[in-house]
């Protein structure tokens, strides 16, 4: 056999090792993947569930046109309905919006890890100063104060992860969307908290997207 010979046949026994060690690679990569999909369709995940527990009214102005200011502390409990998933809360932003369009600045809620079957209350301070707003808007919310009662939606977004065991799943984005009916009629209406500032129990359900 020559040297070249020998060369050629060296080099087409390393391309059946890649080739191998691809194929090998490839399977195991595969088989984990069904693995952990049959693990996940067993436990059945679900989502956690959200429920906007009242909202204390600090400030509500739209006195000059086309601006609003408003100052909120929203109570928000979290609860995870599973066995034996936890939750990662990586990021979670919140803030109010009135028609579509958003009236407050975002709050950060520091991150924070959900174990199984586990409750947390959040109490966010979220408000707004000189926000501009469509003068449609500004005319639509007049006419609600005047009414006595405002619709304003509670959104919060960010990430999750999932823990199973030892097993850490990717983030996911995760949007909450709690309505928040606020009576602003006589202060019979909610309970007085000092300052001109009013609490309204709510217990409103939430909308939750994965």
């Amino acid at each position: 056999m020559s040297s070249k010979d020998c060369g050629q046949h060296g080099h087409n026994m390393r391309r059946k090792r890649f080739r191998r060690c691809c194929a090998g690679l490839l399977i195991f990569n595969f088989i984990l993947l069904v693995t952990i999909l049959i693990v996940w369709a067993i436990l059945q995940p679900s989502k956690p569930r959200f429920i906007l527990q009242d909202v204390t009214v600090f400030n509500f102005n739209n006195s000059v046109p086309n601006v609003f200011s408003s100052s909120f502390q929203v109570t928000v409990s979290s609860r995870n309905p599973n066995d034996k998933i936890g939750i990662y809360y990586d990021r979670l932003n919140i803030y109010a919006t009135y028609r579509n369009q958003q009236i407050t600045f975002i709050t950060l809620i520091p991150p924070v890890y959900q174990g199984h079957k586990d409750v947390n209350v959040w109490s966010p301070f979220i408000y707004g100063t000189e926000v501009p707003i469509a003068p449609y808007n500004s005319l639509a919310l007049d006419q609600d104060k005047n009414a006595g009662s405002v619709f304003l939606l509670l959104k919060m977004d960010g990430r999750v992860r999932w823990k199973v065991g030892t097993f850490i799943s990717g983030r996911y984005h995760f949007y909450v969307r709690c309505p928040a009916f606020i009576p602003l009629g006589p202060k019979n209406n909610g309970i007085e908290v000092g300052n001109n500032a009013i609490k309204y129990q709510l217990l409103q359900h939430c909308k939750v997207s994965v």
